[in-house]
């Protein structure tokens, strides 16, 4: 019987091509997303590479949409085996231009939905002392970002729920991993960028360390890996005997967190993020 995985976020970009590979390694996917009426690049890349996909409404901002999902899939299937926390929603602002609704927004999807999506399939796999759960976080759940405030908040949340859930959780028989990217070119990037979604106007001082910032990071993205490349360590994550806790994507993206964690000071942190302002 093929193994079952729940891939929440699964629109666009990494969530879409981490179903498709799963898939393709096997699995029995269901691949959810927030509105239904946004699933035609999803069947349509599963259409191409030919392979069945389970899409069903999940929307991690909502306790009864996770709960009516969840039921459903084990109804359905029996058992979910693999999770994949992948649904997020990014912020550019700086503190100043945050409301209290765009913070409560940004923690709302990146943080509360993984731990909404997470507690309602642990108890199955606790039964079965079996399953695994990989959470898509970021360089920003190690290393905060200029003017990502809000969205470097949620993940490193993200990041202390898991680090704290992994050791309980391996003991009932259970793997918990962090997928930690840098710059990816996804659809995720270009949204953020182009609605600010939601930032309260602009405040002048801030605009020449944006623009500085903007600039910086732009390169950052015209070489940056695929929703592709990350779906590949997504999978491998689902298949390895022995997961490991993190999985830094790239060699970029590891040669920052090793300079983090060698200078238990910080100023390492601030000689990385600092030129990016100019």
């Amino acid at each position: 019987m093929a193994p079952i995985a729940l891939v929440t976020g699964s629109s666009t970009g990494i969530g879409l091509s981490a179903a498709v590979r799963l898939a393709q390694a096997g699995f029995e996917v269901v691949a959810t997303l927030r509105n239904l009426d946004k699933a035609e690049a999803l069947r349509a890349r599963a259409a191409a590479e030919g392979v069945r996909l389970d899409i069903r409404a999940l929307d991690v901002a909502s306790d009864s949409s996770v709960s009516q999902c969840v039921e459903g899939v084990l109804r359905s299937h029996g058992r979910i085996d693999v999770l994949v926390n992948n649904a997020g929603a990014g912020f550019l602002g700086s503190l100043e231009q945050t409301s209290p609704e765009a913070l409560r927004r940004t923690m709302e999807v990146n943080f509360f939905g993984v731990w909404r999506v997470t507690q309602a399939v642990f108890p199955g796999m606790r039964e079965r002392r079996s399953g695994r759960i990989i959470s898509v976080s970021s360089i920003g759940g190690l290393i905060g970002q200029p003017f990502n405030d809000a969205y470097c908040a949620a993940k490193f949340a993200v990041e202390g729920f898991m680090e704290s859930l992994a050791p309980v959780a391996q003991k009932l028989g259970i793997h918990v991993s962090l997928i930690e990217p840098g710059a990816v070119r996804t659809e995720f990037v270009n949204n953020v960028l182009a609605t600010n979604n939601g930032a309260a106007g602009e405040v002048g001082a801030y605009q020449p360390l944006l623009d500085a910032y903007l600039s910086r990071t732009q390169g950052a993205y015209d070489s940056a890996q695929t929703g592709d490349d990350i779906a590949r360590i997504i999978v491998e994550t689902a298949t390895t005997a022995q997961p490991h806790l993190r999985y830094l994507t790239s060699d970029i993206v590891r040669g920052m967190a090793q300079r983090k964690y060698a200078d238990v000071t910080g100023e390492a942190v601030l000689a990385l993020t600092r030129p990016a302002l100019g």
